[in-house]
């Protein structure tokens, strides 16, 4: 038993063997009350032992896991960890890879806990399967609710991973079960099945980008899990990979995601594959599936020169596509002549090889929530009606519940008078979470950097801020910025390169921040060379930078620069980049947005140019990025547009816009071979 307080910096060992009518526990005092802070981590060894009712909070994992089932050679079997509770328990460096829950051995049971929040690199919660340890290790994960993981902007930020390619081709024969998985938004694969003969069985997947994802090892079933999207951006649902899998009476409704994370999603295959590559789609079935309004479902999914093994020997039978006011989402990338089509219903036209017939469909809500057909000639068609959706109180520990937060009104602070600049550092400094401050049409000339460490927005009637040092706002650890109605100069900033109006921190940081700028205007900042209306940095990463309705003038450096990030591990500084009605002259680079690597595990970046005039510009310069929309803009005597694609299957359109004096956009493919991949139509050249 441990004594309810905080246990700081501690390293448990639980080594001990019980036998099955008397297991070893291992507990608080209290329920809940004995909380491991610091850096801290639980491991065990032996057999029949029991965790129950301990909560980490405050610190993060000393080494591999904060509760990992090994201590050196030695594994855990027939054990129990249940009521367990993970959150802010992430290493403060984001690019720090390590796990919440690492699980070696056999007949390991994970249930009734609360995960959330993980912010770091590295999935949450693995299943590791290493040569010469227990490989069929019939672990059980069920009744867990997995709460919102934000993005990470890289490869590992998976919620469950059930082993790794190397021993992929062997069965773990582990189970997940009727949990809860909200918001697990961390990578394209919220589940990563790098093993066999698991089982995903009755869970709900709530506004969760991503999918579950059949990533290595062979006959897996996906059955009877409600996936619930709401139309969120990146919303997926089940992708299919490798021999025997089978996906059956699963309910998939509005996921809007689409290539890797599309609601479903059968892939090509390398011929031959290497271990850590796709296996070719060989034998398996996908039947009594529903999916109401997805955004895509793709057959061939990521065909290309080297994936180009179709699938084969796989049976789709009695599926219900319902896409109702939404676009047809079929997509057919390979032939589909090794599919055996039987039974497939749909409201839309689809293709012929797409294997579904057309016919009007009404639905119905029922009792549980969800879409069913009114006509009784479908009945048998799609997902069952006794589904049963995974409810809040029965996951987790009963006696923990999510402390409902106080939803204050933002406090509006006013900033007088005109000219008093140490009024405006004391109210950004002390301000409160969420606080907006009014500058009115006051005048604020700045001797100091402003720290951003809350939400914070700051407005203005055209008030006009200055600034004599080298960053007017430094976006720091739990800060992100709103302006609004604001006119900056940077007249007085010093004569040294490398200046900005906006920074994120010089060091890493583990929260997501967003900056959002509307009708403002910004001006001499070419005073010295390189000067960026927003710069990022790396080990920061940005959700969501947005510029509208604003003026940008004599800019020396770039309005986005967010290349911060190098090397192959896919790292990249910026989600969503969206610049839309802006007024740009003599700008040095328009954006600046660098993704490398080739790993296909991320989202973005993402970004959009709409509507905007430049003028005596620079280029817009994006490499890896995964969607580009640029639309409606008029470029003159500026350096266009160059884009460079390089992992995935980037979406490009560059369409309706003018170009005077100006280059003809240029798209260049790294890897790929065949034409470039990019929309660029209805645009005028003069």
């Amino acid at each position: 038993m441990l004594a309810n307080g905080t246990w700081s910096d501690v390293d448990i060992s639980f080594v001990a063997n019980g036998l099955a009518a008397k297991p070893i526990t291992l507990r608080p005092q209290t329920p809940g009350k004995a909380i491991i802070a610091g850096k801290s981590t639980l491991r065990l060894s032996g057999r029949h032992l029991i965790v129950r009712d301990l909560v980490f909070r405050g610190g993060h994992p000393l080494g591999e896991a904060a509760i990992v089932t090994r201590i050196g050679p030695r594994w855990a079997e027939d054990t129990r960890l249940t009521g367990i509770v993970i959150e802010q328990f992430s290493n403060p460096d984001r690019r720090k890879e390590d796990h919440w829950v690492a699980l070696y051995g056999r007949n390991i049971q994970f249930d009734h806990s609360h995960i959330e929040g993980k912010q770091n690199a590295g999935a949450t919660f693995v299943v590791v399967r290493l040569p010469g340890w227990p490989l069929d290790n019939r672990i059980r994960i069920e009744r867990n609710y997995f709460g919102p993981r934000p993005l990470l902007g890289s490869n590992t930020g998976e919620t469950i991973r059930i082993g790794t390619s190397e021993e992929s081709l062997s069965a773990s024969n582990s189970i997940i079960e009727r949990n809860i998985f909200e918001r697990c938004d961390g990578e394209v694969e919220i589940v990563s099945i790098k093993s066999g003969g698991n089982v995903i069985r009755g869970n709900l997947f709530l506004r969760s980008q991503g999918a579950v994802v059949l990533r290595h090892g062979n006959g897996n079933l996906v059955e009877a899990n409600v996936f619930l999207g709401m139309g969120a951006a990146n919303t997926g649902g089940i992708r299919v990979i490798n021999r025997d899998q089978t996906v059956r009476n699963n309910y998939l409704e509005g996921l809007a995601g689409t290539n890797f994370t599309a609601a479903l999603s059968v892939m090509n295959g390398v011929p031959n594959s290497v271990i850590n590559r796709y296996h070719q789609v060989v034998g398996g079935e996908i039947a009594n599936n529903t999916l109401i309004e997805p955004s895509a479902i793709l057959f061939g999914a990521g065909a290309s020169a080297e994936r180009s093994a179709a699938p084969t020997g796989i049976g789709l039978a009695s599926n219900l596509v319902v896409a109702g006011k939404t676009p047809a989402p079929f997509r057919i990338d390979a032939p589909t002549s090794g599919i055996r089509f039987s039974g497939n219903v749909t409201d839309v036209a689809a293709p012929a090889d797409a294997g579904f017939t057309q016919r009007s469909v009404a639905l119905r809500r029922a009792g549980n929530g969800l879409l069913y057909p009114v006509d009784p000639a479908l009945v048998a068609t799609g997902a069952p009606r006794n589904l049963i959706k995974p409810r809040r109180a029965e996951v987790g520990p009963q006696w923990y519940r999510l402390a409902a937060s106080d939803k204050v009104a933002p406090v509006t602070l006013k900033v007088l008078p005109s000219g008093s600049a140490q009024a405006l550092v004391a109210a950004v400094t002390s301000a409160p979470d969420g606080a907006v401050i009014d500058l009115g049409s006051g005048q604020f000339e700045l001797d100091q950097t402003l720290p951003v460490r809350r939400r914070l927005t700051l407005t203005g009637n055209r008030a006009r801020l200055s600034f004599r040092a080298e960053t007017l706002f430094a976006v720091e650890e739990g800060g992100s910025l709103t302006l609004r109605g604001l006119e900056i100069s940077g007249k007085a900033s010093p004569l040294a390169a490398g200046n900005a109006v906006i920074r994120s921190a010089p060091r890493a940081m583990l929260t997501n921040y967003t900056i959002d700028i509307a009708d403002s205007r910004f001006t001499d900042l070419a005073g010295s060379a390189g000067f960026d209306l927003i710069a990022t940095t790396p080990g920061t990463f940005a959700a969501r930078i947005r510029i509208a309705a604003s003026e940008i003038s004599d800019l020396s450096g770039t309005v986005v620069a967010a290349a911060a990030e190098r090397g192959s591990a896919g790292l990249y500084p910026a989600e969503l980049v969206e610049l839309e009605r802006l007024q740009l002259t003599r700008v040095g680079t328009i954006a600046d947005v660098l993704r490398q690597g080739t790993d296909e595990s991320t989202f973005g970046p993402r970004v959009s140019l709409a509507d905007s005039q430049i003028n005596d510009s620079g280029a817009l310069r994006l490499s890896g990025v995964q969607v580009t929309q640029v639309a409606g803009n008029r470029f003159v005597r500026s350096g266009g547009i160059a884009v460079t694609h390089s992992v995935g299957e980037p979406l490009t359109r560059i369409t309706g816009n003018s170009f005077i004096a100006t280059p003809p956009p240029v798209v260049t493919e790294l890897h790929f071979t065949g034409p470039a991949r990019a929309e660029i139509r209805d645009n005028q050249s003069q």
